[in-house]
């Protein structure tokens, strides 16, 4: 029983706190992806530039603070520009789709998830952030048919008290 009660209480919490699997990353990590394109940039490898690009990127679009969101989302938009192969520009678009939902420019995310999927339908990373995003809209559709039920509700009791005290 008490496992029951457990479960139904996390479910709930989860309900309002977002509950997505999608991994933050911190500061320190963004410092230490940005000393490594500063290294990078002094070398010759372009594949190394390359790569440590993407890491910056991945860490940018998985941040907490919206402002490295977005750096990473105008990253990712100009190397996406590049020719590169279609495995690289999936992994690309795909970021783009987690810094779009970051951000909460759900729709933009979910046309990047669908080019995802359509590059490789069964990508289980692709297919797990559709989820979240579906899930996410639909949570919000029910917070916003509460708001706008609570507000009626409101409404419709001081329209019926004023009426009472007419009477």
């Amino acid at each position: 029983m008490e496992a029951k009660i457990r479960e139904v209480f996390e479910s709930v919490g989860s309900f309002f706190s977002g509950g997505d699997h999608i991994p933050w990353c911190d500061r320190d990590i963004i410092n230490g992806c940005e000393r490594e394109v500063a290294e990078a940039a002094e070398g010759d490898s372009e594949e190394l530039k390359r790569d440590t690009i993407m890491r910056l990127s991945w860490a940018l679009v998985h941040s907490k603070q919206s402002e490295d969101v977005q750096r990473g989302i105008a990253m990712l938009e100009a190397s996406l520009a590049n020719s590169s192969p279609p495995l690289l520009d999936r992994e690309k678009i795909y970021l783009l789709a987690v810094g779009y939902y970051r951000s909460g420019e759900y729709s933009r995310s979910r046309q990047l998830v669908d080019q995802c999927l359509e590059i490789a339908p069964d990508w289980r990373q692709a297919l797990d952030l559709k989820k979240t995003l579906e899930d996410r809209v639909a949570k919000d559709g029910v917070i916003g048919i509460g708001i706008t039920a609570t507000a009626v509700g409101l409404i419709a009791g001081g329209i019926a008290a004023a009426l009472a005290r007419k009477k």
